[in-house]
């Protein structure tokens, strides 16, 4: 069990209505304000056992819950050490760097896995409508349940964001071997590329394409996926890749 997840053990929580930011904020020694803020979302500053955090008074309310359990992971892991922090939405970060750790302490708060998983598993079989439907039970935007659900190994699967310029980052289960690597610009066969660049709808379901549209390995083109992808920006969409062949998971 992580500390984010013995924390909430240690205050009682024991259902996704109970995550109570701000209680949690002053059990551990910091204040939560909000404020106008200008270039950030958020910011903590900590004296001896003291914090306020201050968080961006006009943000959304899952954006701000977000940066409230980012800045306690900063005080859980990084007091007394000066930071430049900037929240971004929850995303895949250099596994080392302290806004991954951040980031990884606020995943945990807010959507802890002896909640999320009996939760995620009574929700049916991975789709944005799934997706959407657990993201309203935590409170926590479809970008960081999406990431959540694959970092947990729900499914074989992965969640891709692109924009403009091509591929600005993804996520891939810890069951889909390293070598499965998604290509870094849209392939024009997939749906993902009419939502991006057609303004085509979002896709209602998954559904199969050839994995050779994702994929660039020689051997893709043997293979099947499902997709699915939606417009989670002006400019960004997000894609679920769902592996449903298992010799794509052969090591």
């Amino acid at each position: 069990m992580t500390p984010a997840e013995m924390l909430l053990q240690e205050l009682g929580v024991t259902d996704p209505g109970d995550i109570d930011l701000e209680a949690i904020a002053y059990y551990v020694g910091a204040r939560v304000r909000y404020r106008a803020l200008c270039g950030c979302e958020a910011h903590i500053l900590g004296c001896n056992g003291a914090a306020i955090i201050t968080v961006k008074k006009d943000s959304s309310p899952r954006r701000k819950r977000f940066s409230i359990a980012h800045e306690l992971g900063h005080w859980r892991f990084h007091r007394g050490k000066t930071l430049v922090c900037r929240v971004d939405d929850y995303k895949p970060r250099d596994a080392l760097s302290p806004e991954k750790v951040a980031d990884s302490y606020a995943a945990d708060l807010l959507m802890p896995r002896y909640l999320f998983q009996p939760q995620a598993r009574g929700l049916g079989k991975l789709t944005f409508d799934m997706i959407d439907k657990l993201g309203g039970v935590f409170k926590t935007s479809l970008t960081a349940t999406s990431i959540r659900l694959i970092d947990l190994d729900h499914v074989p699967a992965f969640v891709i964001c692109h924009g403009p310029r091509g591929r600005k980052w993804f996520a891939r289960a810890p069951c889909v071997p390293r070598h499965w690597f998604p290509r870094e610009d849209l392939d024009s066969d997939s749906f993902a590329f009419g939502v991006q660049f057609g303004r085509r709808p979002d896709d209602p379901a998954p559904r199969k394409i050839d994995a050779d549209a994702w994929f660039d390995r020689s051997d893709a083109s043997r293979f099947v996926v499902r997709e699915q992808t939606v417009r989670i920006s002006e400019d960004e969409t997000l894609s679920l890749v769902i592996v449903e062949d298992e010799r794509m998971l052969e090591g």
